[in-house]
């Protein structure tokens, strides 16, 4: 009998756990509390401005909501009533929304302090909860982050505990600017945050003298470290932070989306003129229509565009409503929503067209430009105008129409005015462009002045930057060791693909070079397994079977006739420095040929190229290699005789 009370009394202990369990809840602060994407962010909350077509608010609730949070308290001040409209009318107001979310409105807010101290003020939160920003795109698991969150609260009760989550990111990262440069003193072995400062533009470091008397036997210092935003909060932190301002695309429209080679994504109703072509890394949003001879790649456009004919663009972000004429160029240029250009019109790098602009025809916009239909001067005149309530905020649109704009900056039918932060001088306003554009590390630049030490002050000047990592060479060795993987656990060429395109995101490689890398690794894979000095027999007897076998993988990225020849001079590079086995060549260019990788026209196109080393010149001239072009020669005057 003892031991049936025992088996029903653990039910009711996991049940009684079970209830115990506190509901786990965010704040998420819809608000940036700048100014950085002036213009747009005039007309439209950053929390709106879409990513892939997705509202970035979107993102961060769907991120919330896979990490397990069931109530999110939305809290925004500039532009409230557009968050607040377009959360009601999506499925996280739905009864069936797995994340209660309330919308929390004021135009007193004026920075993350106020809005942790209304939080206290109105008692919102009964348990440990998430804070984050409404445009955190992430799909970071923070289960285990929660778990010692919680066993820390157990261990320090009735004291203020925030877990703040970063990511491993070295100086010269492409996922770093000089905006998130942080250092970071922590204790080594509790790992607790001794402190916190932004390296932005410093020379030197101060850090306080109460660290080194912290009672850590060891501490270190980082600046490998970048700030995620995501943070796990006790109840009782949002008093301790009410002075303290903090300073990541996860599948919500693939549903609706079809797929095709290179990453081409196209919502329904979309039309594509005769001629265009989508050649890589491109989503198109729902009834959209693309003229003739159109060229796009590594471009997002959005939903109702119109695309006139002969149009090239190139990194391109199209929002919705946006109609472009026949023969424009874009390059690497953000088009916002209800735009218009003209025949003829071309921008140039880091250009951006906020709302309702409309351009040309027949002007070149330089490197740069920003044109909006709001005034510069309105940032001088108005300077309080992003703390203002939505109904004073559309007393100043009135005041652009007595303007008049300038042909020589929008063309002889266009409309808006060129845009420049008063707020900034030159310099900083170039290093705001490369941090939004460039996102690349600059040398430490000298001083004028020099910053005033105190104890303890450490000097970043005598250390030169850190280089940038070799992507690229990365790369290269993360889809050896995948191909590896495959070989030693018989995964299937799907799932290598899978893989592959992973870590082409994960490196930001471009589909060319993943494909010349993939020849090189394979090319290569004989001469790591069984060493340097093998016979040119025996690497042609281990690399053919793997041809084989990986066929499926090269054919995902060898399509287009463009790609048989970047295939083909990738794999001469390769033989080009092991001239002792360029017999095998023959065989690879045989075996690829039969197994429908390489096409009679591509190899007779390589074949033929004008070379300008004499080494290439030298293995065009292989008796092996002339014989096969032969061979490939008669079979293509064959198959014409007997059509």
């Amino acid at each position: 009998m003892a031991g049936k009370a025992g088996k029903q009394s653990r039910p009711r202990k996991a049940e009684k756990d079970e209830e115990e369990q506190p509901l786990l809840q965010a704040v998420l602060v819809a608000d940036s509390f700048n100014r950085r994407f002036f213009p747009i962010s005039k007309d439209q909350p950053r929390a709106l401005l879409p990513l892939a077509n997705v509202s970035m608010i979107d993102y961060t609730l769907e991120f919330l909501t896979s990490t397990g949070v069931q109530e999110t308290f939305v809290f925004c001040c500039w532009m409230s009533s557009k968050i607040k409209e377009h959360l009601q009318k999506s499925k996280w107001c739905r009864p069936t929304s797995p994340n209660v979310v309330h919308v929390i409105t004021s135009d007193l807010y004026r920075s993350l302090g106020d809005v942790l101290r209304d939080v206290d003020a109105k008692a919102l939160v009964r348990s440990d909860f998430l804070l984050v920003y409404g445009d955190v795109v992430s799909n970071i698991d923070v289960s285990q982050a929660l778990q010692e969150h919680r066993q820390r609260r157990k261990m320090e009760k009735n004291i203020s505990v925030m877990t703040m989550i970063f990511k491993e990111s070295p100086p010269g990262h492409k996922t770093r600017c000089e905006d998130d440069d942080i250092i970071v003193a922590m204790d080594s072995k509790s790992k607790r945050i001794l402190h916190y400062q932004r390296a932005q533009a410093l020379k030197k470091l101060h850090f306080p003298m109460n660290i080194f008397h912290s009672g850590s036997d060891e501490f270190e210092i980082r600046f490998d470290l970048l700030d995620c935003h995501i943070s796990i909060c006790s109840p009782q932190v949002s008093i301790r932070l009410q002075k303290m301002t903090l300073s990541v695309v996860t599948c919500l429209f693939m549903n609706s989306c079809t797929h095709s080679r290179h990453n081409v994504y196209r919502e329904p109703g979309v039309s594509l003129g005769h001629g265009s072509q989508m050649e890589e890394n491109v989503l198109i949003g729902r009834n959209t229509m693309i003229g003739a001879n159109c060229t796009i790649s590594n471009t997002v456009i959005g939903a109702n565009c119109v695309i006139g004919d002969n149009v090239t663009l190139d990194r391109a972000y199209i929002w919705n409503r946006v109609h472009i004429a026949n023969d424009v160029k874009v390059k690497q240029s953000v088009i916002c929503d209800n735009v218009e250009v003209k025949h003829g019109v071309v921008l140039n790098e880091q250009c951006v067209l906020a709302y309702n602009v409309v351009v040309g025809p027949d002007i070149t916009l330089q490197e740069g430009t920003v044109l909006s239909m709001h005034h510069p001067d309105e940032e001088d005149d108005e300077d309080e105008d992003e703390f203002l309530s939505d109904d004073d905020v559309g007393h100043s649109k009135d005041k652009t129409k007595q303007k008049v704009f300038n042909p020589a900056e929008v063309g002889s039918e266009g409309k808006g005015y060129r845009w420049k932060t008063s707020s900034l001088d030159d310099t900083e306003e170039d290093e705001l462009a490369e941090c939004i554009w460039g996102l690349a590390l600059n040398p430490d630049p000298e001083s004028d002045s020099e910053s005033e030490v105190s104890e303890g002050s450490h000097d970043l000047g005598s250390h030169p930057a850190s280089p940038e990592l070799d992507d690229v060479k990365v790369f290269q060795n993360e889809v050896h060791g995948t191909l590896q993987r495959g070989l030693d656990e018989n995964i299937s060429c799907d799932n290598l693909v899978l893989e592959i395109n992973s870590l082409k995101y994960a490196y930001n490689i471009s589909l060319k070079e993943v494909m010349q890398i993939l020849i090189r690794v394979v090319l290569e894979f004989p001469f790591h397994q069984q060493g340097a000095q093998i016979s040119t027999a025996q690497y042609s007897s281990h690399l053919l079977p793997l041809l084989k076998k990986w066929a499926p993988v090269f054919k995902n990225y060898v399509k287009r006739p463009q790609d048989q020849l970047d295939c083909l001079a990738s794999m001469e590079e390769v033989f080009l420095e092991r001239e002792t086995h360029w017999a095998a060549l023959v065989k690879v260019l045989m075996s690829m040929y039969q197994l429908e990788i390489l096409e009679e026209e591509g190899i007779m196109s390589w074949f033929r190229q004008s070379t300008t080393t004499d080494k290439s010149q030298q293995l065009r001239r292989n008796q092996g290699l002339l014989k096969f072009i032969q061979w490939i020669e008669e079979a293509e005057e064959s198959s014409e005789g007997d059509e």
